[in-house]
């Protein structure tokens, strides 16, 4: 299952898209664009021991056996999802060998090419969408959609839905390639919010509780801000999720907790900034536009959606319909693209009713989609803006869409020792572990990158 993997996520990749900001440097590195090593491999690392090695024991098992027709093309969509975003964040890795240490005593698997990774991944779930049989097996302890009145079209949809989104990487490298599997999967996607793949966390222990809130916690939340991007965009244009998604969080003098949720009173952190040092430019305290309660008036993540049970949005309905209204924009076709965005920017508002008490009416969606309607001339800046709101706590995604796009236009940081010579970065460096254990096919990969193992190396699909 794909699951946010907390230091490069809430860390890094957070703060690289200005979702948030933080005065903390180590943990919270992203805004600075420093090169923290371990917590840059660190989902390398994770997912090929609790995403991928599950994914392929599944698909191993299911492999041949008729009883589990549908369990097995589950599997390669599962499978398909999870190297998807280890290559969209670190480039080519291992692939077609991953995951075979069992069957095949394969040790130290080579590292394919991205391009040839995602040949196979447009195959892989084009093939198992089209292989899901409405009379086969209904599999139980399905986390997304065993619930569901229809468990095998809920499969379909979100198959297609995950095939729009591969295929949508390809916009800068690849656009015939993109647009014949945008037009193949368009007509079959998620039809609502009913559709959204959710994985429902629970408290308890470790593998039931959601692993940013985790992260985030065990290393001080309180250092974690809103950045000022972010809220100023939801301010500027009134928009509902904002006191649901920040609240300014502080204690009275008789030290009880007090929150503020009030829309007019969130601030912003602006990113590339600590506090202290002998740099004035970089201390942020000596900003003119320093809130009145200093460091704690700038705004946080709510915890109507930061706690340890909450949901994890994988893929959902509004995200798709901003792709289609990207592809419409784009290329002319999937449809309209003013119609798609319109659908993707009411469901976006309101499936924040995923995380519980957050919850926003039909008519306060219908009243922010006027502040925001479709103009054409700006249309992927417009697409693509509410693409990187409608993703708060999904910052991989947000990430890989902005390096696709380039929407919205952020404005960097250039803190001292950054290592991207004042750039957001555009990947992941490898962790340094496969130097050691995966020596000749770490070289080779590194070899095939632009500049070597670096935040500014691009990958195949982010060419410039």
């Amino acid at each position: 299952m794909e699951e946010a993997h907390g230091r490069p996520n809430g860390g890094g990749v957070a703060c690289f898209i200005q979702h948030t900001a933080s005065t903390n440097p180590g943990f919270y590195y992203g805004d600075k664009y420093l090169n923290n090593i371990t917590a840059m491999g660190e989902m390398f690392q994770d997912s090929y021991t609790s995403d991928v090695q599950p994914a392929i024991e599944l698909y191993q098992l299911t492999a041949n056996k008729p009883q589990y027709r549908n369990l097995h093309q589950m599997a390669r969509i599962m499978k398909a999802m999870v190297f998807e975003q280890i290559t969209d964040l670190y480039g080519d890795i291992p692939y077609f060998q991953a995951g075979l240490g069992y069957y095949d005593r394969i040790y130290t698997p080579a590292y394919d090419k991205q391009q040839v990774i995602y040949t196979d991944l447009l195959k892989e779930v084009s093939q198992a969408v089209d292989s899901l049989d409405e009379s086969a097996d209904k599999p139980t302890g399905d986390v997304l959609y065993s619930s569901a009145g229809d468990q095998i079209a809920e499969w379909k949809e979100f198959g297609n839905s995950l095939l729009v989104r591969m295929a949508m990487r390809l916009t800068k490298v690849d656009p015939t390639t993109a647009q014949t599997y945008v037009t193949k999967a368009a007509a079959n996607t998620m039809k609502s919010n009913a559709d959204n793949a959710i994985v429902q966390h629970q408290d308890g222990n470790q593998l039931t509780q959601n692993r940013d809130a985790l992260e985030i916690f065990g290393n001080d939340s309180t250092d974690l801000k809103l950045s000022s991007a972010f809220v100023s965009n939801m301010k500027n244009n009134n928009d509902p999720r904002l006191p649901l998604v920040a609240w300014i969080y502080s204690t009275d003098a008789n030290g009880n907790i007090t929150s503020d949720d009030a829309p007019a009173d969130q601030i912003g952190m602006p990113p590339g900034f600590i506090v202290g040092g002998s740099n004035p430019l970089i201390d942020i305290t000596k900003l003119d536009s320093l809130p009145s309660a200093g460091i704690a008036g700038y705004s946080r993540l709510n915890n109507n959606i930061l706690y340890t049970a909450a949901p994890s949005l994988i893929l959902t309905y509004a995200e798709t319909e901003f792709l289609l209204a990207d592809a419409a924009k784009r290329w002319g076709i999937a449809g309209d693209a003013a119609t798609h965005y319109k659908n993707g920017v009411l469901a976006a508002v309101t499936q924040l009713s995923a995380y519980g008490g957050a919850i926003v009416s039909d008519a306060d969606a219908a009243t922010y989609y006027s502040n925001v309607a479709y103009n054409d001339a700006i249309g992927l800046a417009q697409i693509n803006t509410q693409y990187w709101l409608c993703t708060l706590m999904d910052e991989y995604e947000t990430w890989c869409n902005w390096r696709r796009t380039g929407y919205p236009n952020l404005k960097p940081t250039n803190y001292p020792g950054n290592v991207t010579n004042g750039t957001i970065p555009r990947r992941l460096t490898y962790p340094p572990s496969q130097k050691i254990t995966n020596t000749a096919n770490y070289n080779a990969a590194v070899a095939s990158l632009t500049g070597g193992d670096k935040m500014t190396s691009r990958t195949w699909w982010d060419t410039n």
